[in-house]
């Protein structure tokens, strides 16, 4: 199976990264995580990206705030799936991250979940390489299942509370 990279660009993007972790970790999709920065380690990033198909991984996530490019800047260097996690900061509530993480020049596209979005990015990764894992498609499945059994045995729980 093909791994997961997640690369944060810095260690205070962990509690927002964990949930990308804790998800792949459900899936059982080997994951690697690194914290390397667009700015501080640019060396390290780009190395990490342009070896990255070579050393087996099938998607990559990268999350950062402030108005940081990781994610652009880990495109650049891959034809990987790359999914950016823009991540919420104390000044601009992540609009900045967000905004510096969807816009992209044509040709080098990045997949961006919502600000602070670790567990969707996580899950798309997953159903990148599940195009070709049928047992990850099941997982999926699944998954998707049990939410929706979850959504219905609320709404039957305020139904009966609410109606007369």
């Amino acid at each position: 199976m093909k791994k997961v990279g997640i690369i944060m660009g810095s260690d205070s993007d962990l509690p927002v990264v964990q949930k990308a972790i804790d998800t792949l970790k459900e899936f059982n999709v080997p994951t690697e995580v690194h914290v390397y920065s667009a700015h501080r380690t640019p060396d390290e990033a780009r190395n990490f990206a342009k070896n990255a198909r070579a050393n087996n991984f099938g998607a990559l996530i990268a999350a950062a705030g402030m108005a940081a490019h990781l994610a652009g800047a880990i495109a650049a260097n891959t034809t990987l799936p790359v999914i950016g996690i823009p991540c919420k900061s104390k000044y601009l509530d992540g609009i900045d991250a967000l905004l510096s993480t969807v816009q992209m020049p044509s040709g080098i596209p990045v997949a961006t979940v919502a600000i602070d979005g670790a567990a969707n990015a996580a899950l798309l990764a997953i159903q990148i390489l599940a195009v070709t894992d049928e047992t990850l498609a099941a997982k999926l499945d699944a998954k998707r299942r049990a939410g929706a059994e979850a959504a219905l045995a609320k709404d039957k729980a305020i139904s009966a509370q609410f109606s007369f």
